[in-house]
């Protein structure tokens, strides 16, 4: 169990740091739009990624109905 959880954490941080990585590159390119479709990709990557972090936040952090 808690290999899994290592696991999982070390995804969630790969995962956060493309995400913040991507920020910066979407941010350049839109003050320097020079490529629409590669923006497109990017932002569609963003978004993968910010689902997949929540995904495994749920997995990582039990709901505690009372």
């Amino acid at each position: 169990m808690l290999v899994d959880q290592d696991i999982m954490l070390r995804r969630l941080h790969e995962l956060r740091s493309e995400h913040r990585d991507l920020d910066t590159v979407i941010e350049r390119l839109v003050s320097h739009p020079l490529n629409q479709l590669q923006l497109q990709r990017l932002k569609k990557r963003k978004l993968l990624l910010k689902d997949e972090i929540a995904c495994i936040e749920d997995r990582l952090i039990p709901d505690d109905i009372a």
